[in-house]
């Protein structure tokens, strides 16, 4: 009797991330100069954020504001007490060379995310909690741009552009809880969501206003221990960040098959060649040398504050989902794709108050309006001469039979580039649908006798060409035939 092969190991991956959303207040975290994107290189820069001496910061109260409201967001502790460190670490694009952040005492922690995973195939959602760490608050560095060649004499050399020094930064960092790229793919996205929804942050990461650096390991299935740590950066979309998760999680386990040693340590995600490359050993904390920050007092955050900016809190993407599915009977994948992004989600509803059916709305607002947009990439929905308002009256058309869909999509191109009304419309070119059977009894009889061929066919059994029929009366009535009563009528006229 042989022996039977051993089973193959089986690995999992233990997956956190860090995720530096980028405040829109007007000025910076610590000093009056503006945050503006894309100004001429060091215009956008102060005395403090520079750190020439004999300067103070001060923080930004709308920073604390923001902060609090995403930690509360997050299902957070808020610190009624909470202090500003040093981050003792050459930063060569930061002229003090060391970074204002928090420590052992950050504004938030404790927290949690539910995210939804949305399965294609079978149209399913599961639900996963993520942990929250911890939120805490610091600034942004500077900017380098490393070049070389004939500028200085075919010497490398390296710019800095310190408009971006002190801007205003979240760092939220996850629990271990994330198991393959597409949760951390999603707990990226609804971090993004719940940003706009607050109005804290535009999460564009093509601008770098947020970005997401991802710790990565894997041990074999049922080992409490963690495996050797490593950390990926340069990833500069939802997408990047799920395939570079799924790219490491193949090199290490291959790594650990073929006896080889992982390292601590830093890679980056290269796009071009779908793979991450090393580029510095990872450092530890004992590397940062936190102290204090002596020229900050503590933060206090009173009972009655936190209550207040409670209070102010929008509905959630979440919450939005679970009741679009509850209590308005949309679909998971609707509720989904209505809620990713604010606008829609304020035009969908606006539509649904002004009198619109909340599924002809979401059909109409997911398919031709998203349809046109993508076709307009420099226009929004909320941008639209076509108002919510004026969709909703276009849908009641539709649905009191006043005009056919046909009609209604004509109308439509109209209504998306002049605005207006869709009732206006209708009177001015006569789009009204045709229901009276008399008329539509006519342009039947018209129909038969111009097509006696097809005609014949259908009667000695190709019923397929029904549907030519219809077709071709809504063609004579321009498209205003009511469909439904046509196809009653052709039907009856056929086979009798």
């Amino acid at each position: 009797m042989t022996a039977s092969a051993p089973a193959k190991t089986q690995y999992e991956a233990v997956i956190g991330l860090e995720t530096h959303c980028q405040l829109n207040t007007n000025t910076k975290i610590f000093s009056p100069s503006s945050t503006r994107f894309g100004e001429p290189p060091n215009t956008l820069i102060d005395p403090v954020c520079m750190g020439l001496p004999g300067t103070l910061p001060v923080l930004n109260q709308a920073v604390l504001e923001s902060s609090v409201k995403m930690g509360l967001a997050l299902n957070c502790q808020i610190a009624p007490y909470s202090k500003f460190d040093r981050k003792q670490y050459f930063y060569p694009d930061l002229p003090k060379n060391y970074q204002i952040s928090q420590f052992d005492l950050p504004i938030a922690e404790h927290g949690f995310l539910n995210i939804e995973l949305y399965d294609k195939e079978t149209g399913t959602v599961t639900h996963k909690r993520i942990g929250v760490t911890r939120l805490h608050m610091e600034e942004d560095a500077g900017k380098l741009v490393h070049g070389g060649g004939e500028r200085l004499s075919g010497s490398t050399y390296s710019l800095v552009d310190y408009n971006r020094a002190g801007v205003p930064l979240m760092e939220i960092v996850s629990e271990p809880d994330i198991r393959t790229g597409q949760e951390a793919a999603e707990y990226a996205q609804e971090i993004r969501r719940i940003v706009r929804y607050l109005g804290v942050g535009d999460g564009n990461m093509q601008e770098g206003s947020l970005r997401c650096d991802v710790n990565i390991s894997v041990r074999p299935v049922g080992q409490q221990a963690f495996g050797t740590k490593v950390e990926i950066k340069n990833m500069n979309s939802f997408s990047a960040i799920q395939r570079a998760i799924e790219y490491e999680i193949e090199r290490q386990i291959a790594a650990v098959e073929a006896g080889e040693a992982l390292v601590q340590e830093t890679r980056l995600w290269e796009e071009g060649s779908q793979r991450t490359i090393s580029m510095r050993k990872k450092e530890g904390s004992s590397d940062y040398r936190y102290f204090p920050e002596p020229d900050l007092a503590p933060i206090e955050v009173s009972a009655a504050q936190l209550a207040d900016w409670r209070s102010q809190l929008p509905e959630l993407p979440a919450q939005k989902r679970q009741r679009y599915t509850t209590d308005l009977g949309l679909s998971a994948y609707d509720a989904r794709v209505l809620t990713n992004d604010h606008a829609t989600t304020e035009y969908f509803e606006a539509a649904i108050s002004a009198g619109a059916s909340a599924k002809l709305a979401a059909n109409w607002v997911m398919g031709d309006l998203s349809a046109y947009l993508n076709n307009n990439a420099n226009l929004s929905i909320s941008d639209l001469p076509l108002k919510p308002e004026s969709l909703a009256e276009l849908i009641g058309l539709i649905e009191d039979r006043t005009i056919s869909n046909a009609a209604a999509k004509t109308i439509l191109q109209e209504l998306l580039t002049e605005g207006g009304s869709a009732k206006a419309i209708v009177a001015r070119d006569g789009l009204g649908q045709i229901s009276d059977t008399g008329a539509l009894e006519s342009a039947i009889e018209e129909v038969l006798l111009e097509n006696p061929k097809e005609l014949e066919q259908y009667r000695g059994g190709k019923t397929k060409l029904l549907g030519f029929f219809v077709g071709q009366v809504m063609k004579k009535t321009g498209g205003r035939a009511d469909p439904k009563l046509t196809n009653q009528l052709v039907s009856k006229k056929l086979n009798s």
